[in-house]
Formats: structure tokens, sequence, C-alpha cells
């Protein structure tokens, strides 16, 4: 049997438009996504990124209790399968029980200027030497009048707030910076 180019089209278009259909009409539940890892499969649940009000959408691995991936949701309405960095950050912060996720710092990093590696402090090493640093830059930078008018601000510290604060939290972070006189305050979700 021979076929023009046209009728080939013809043929091939129908059967095509036939496949699409028979999908469209079929059990209208889509098969769960599974991810192969070496010789286990590992099931994905469809969930939203918790760190903003945008609702992206994501696929969360599991391997018993441990989440082993995640990515962006392709199907997703609002993201069509990108994350922001902080949704891609979820994986890091995830852990169950007494597994903590390999990846997760769970001590401060140290970089002293000009250094090319990092040094591991204590928490109270950390949290002093941000201290220190804060009211050495406020000290330095404070502005008491502008024109005549009284400010009392710095214009040389920025503060951003997290996703994950509650109202009270955010409260008293808003507090603190303006005691500070801290003008730049922004939270990670407007950004």
């Amino acid at each position: 049997m021979e076929l023009s180019r046209r009728e080939f089209l013809k043929t091939s278009g129908a059967g095509m438009g036939g496949l699409v259909l028979l999908g469209a009409l079929g059990s209208g539940k889509a098969p769960p996504r599974r991810i192969p890892l070496g010789k286990e499969v590992i099931g994905e649940t469809p969930t939203i990124c918790c760190y903003c009000s945008v609702g992206c959408g994501a696929y969360v691995a599991t391997k018993g209790d441990l989440v082993v991936n995640l990515e962006g949701d392709p199907d997703h309405p609002i993201s069509l399968g990108s994350l922001c960095s902080k949704g891609q950050a979820m994986l890091q912060v995830h852990n169950v029980g007494d597994n903590i996720n390999p990846y997760r710092l769970t001590k401060p990093l140290y970089r002293a200027p000009r250094a090319s590696e990092f040094t591991e402090i204590t928490w109270s090493e950390a949290i002093s030497l941000v201290a220190e640093r804060v009211k050495e830059t406020r000290d330095r930078t404070f502005v008491t009048t502008d024109n005549g008018n009284t400010v009392n601000r710095t214009e040389a510290i920025a503060s951003i707030g997290g996703g994950e604060l509650d109202n009270e939290e955010c409260y008293l972070l808003s507090k603190a910076n303006r005691a500070l006189g801290v003008v730049y305050l922004e939270h990670c979700a407007r950004i």
C-alpha cells in the first residue's frame, strides 16, 4: 500500500488524537510518581513549600522515615517545577528523631578575614562575635540628626526576617532592630 505524504499526516494525526482522547478518558487519576534509588523503589509525596505565602509545589521522596530527595513539582500551576533557594534548602533542615541530615550544619563555622578555610567555633563564640560586630558597626555609623531633624538611625545594618518566624518572633525582631536604629527591615517572603 502506497501512502501520499498528505494521507500519512492525516493518519498519524488521527492516531495521535485517538491516543490523547484515550488518555483523557482513562481513570482520571495519575499514577503515583516513583523514583528508583539503586534497586529500591522510593515513593514521592507531593507537598507545598513552607517558606512563604506563594505556595510552590514540590515532591518529597522518602525512604522509611527519612527524606532522601526534594525537587520542584513540574505539574504545579504556580511554580512549574522551580523552587527558590529557600525551597531547595528544605531538604537540609529536615531530620527525623535521632537521624540528622548529613548535609545540615549543626555547629557554627567561622572564616577569618583573608583565610581560605572555615574553622568550627562554639555557639557562645559565634554569638559574641556577632554582637561585637553589630555594636561596633552601630557605634561607627549611628546618625543622630539629618538636616537639623532628629533621626537616631544606622543605615549600615539591615535585617531580614525568616519565613519560619511566627508573629511574636517577628514582633520581637522588629522591636530589637528599631531599638538599634535599624531602618532596613525586610521579610524573606517579599524578596
